[in-house]
């Protein structure tokens, strides 16, 4: 009976010593996570800031397939949410703040205890990479909040490493994504042609992009100047692909409603009559165009028909890079001139 008493006067002690050790913990606490990314500030905005990604990339998720998600009806921007359930309870997530392409700050409760504060903060490394910070902040925590905390080994221990892991998830996706492409051959069709802007140059290949980035803006800039309607997207006309010589001709182009005299002999202006044409539209990143030239002039040699050597070959450009991030989304339609 003596052992007894022994036995439960030192489990009291323990219990009180413990309590008091759960006491003294600190009433806030802090975890931060970084890493560089592997794609534009943009993509990993527009990723972050739509709850209906985040499963693909949750660390949380992938370690726990009994993990039960739910979305709110408006996952995307402020007063998007979404939450989930697990063996330990219910969570939420709410999104609160925003700055886009800079910060999003959102809002995490977890079963009854204390919201908790989440911040991500996006800073452009570079023109294709992204430094993700991600935190989570708690403040006036109770007895039972820490005590959890104890008992999990801290919730350093406990998020520092999902945090981890959830930015290596997103970095791999997101460059996936980017990489995703489609090459569609729509057959033969007709060109309506018309009147353009444009000027002209030759170099070797592996200058074509940069020559291309400088020119294209210059016939932009010479439009919007002189109140020069636009009468579609702009395009690239091919004179000349000599891979042998390493050698292209090209006119970077600019359609118009009219025909335009310019006084800027560098800016020309040009038409085109409608001509029939084999077209192809390719969806994702302009690395993908060489492809998509080969499999039309496939096309065209399967199908029987015949190349016009004369006729125009042009690669036009339907939405911008500027406004379209992922390269998965940029849209290119090349027409290759045939009899």
């Amino acid at each position: 009976m003596k052992a007894l008493k022994y036995i439960l006067f030192l489990l009291l002690i323990l219990f009180i010593g413990f309590a008091i050790y759960i006491a003294v913990q600190p009433n806030s606490f802090e975890v931060e996570r970084s890493r560089t990314i592997n794609a534009p500030v943009s993509v990993v905005y527009e990723n972050v800031i739509d709850f209906k990604n985040w499963e693909a990339w949750s660390s949380w998720a992938e370690a726990d397939p009994d993990l039960k998600i739910t979305l709110d009806e408006k996952t995307r921007g402020i007063d998007g949410s979404y939450s989930w359930e697990d063996k330990d309870g219910i969570g939420t997530m709410k999104t609160i703040d925003t700055k886009a392409n800079e910060m999003i700050v959102q809002e995490m409760q977890f079963a009854e205890f204390p919201k908790s504060e989440v911040i991500w903060k996006l800073k452009p490394n570079g023109v294709d990479k992204t430094d993700v910070t991600w935190s989570i902040t708690g403040k006036d925590l109770p007895f039972g909040f820490k005590a959890f905390a104890v008992v999990m080994g801290g919730m350093e221990k406990q998020i520092g490493p999902n945090y981890e892991r959830s930015l290596e998830k997103l970095d791999s996706i997101l460059v996936a994504d980017m990489k995703k492409y489609s090459i569609a051959i729509s057959g033969v069709t007709q060109h309506s042609g018309g009147f353009y802007l444009y000027n002209t140059t030759s170099c070797r290949m592996e200058d074509f992009k940069t020559k291309m980035q400088e020119m294209m803006p210059k016939i932009g800039a010479y439009a919007i100047s002189n109140n020069v309607t636009m009468a579609g997207k702009p395009f690239v006309i091919y004179h000349k692909w000599d891979e042998a010589n390493n050698a292209v001709m090209f006119s970077c182009c600019i359609p118009t409603t009219s025909k335009i005299v310019t006084e800027d002999p560098n800016i020309l202006t040009g038409q085109l009559e409608p001509f029939k044409a084999v077209k192809t539209t390719l969806k994702g990143d302009y690395e993908n165009l060489k492809e998509a030239w080969e499999k039309t002039m496939a096309y065209i040699s399967t199908n029987n028909l015949e190349h016009t050597e004369t006729g125009p070959m042009i690669e036009s450009y339907i939405n911008d890079p500027s406004t379209t991030p992922n390269p998965a989304d940029w849209l290119t339609e090349i027409y290759i001139a045939v009899k």
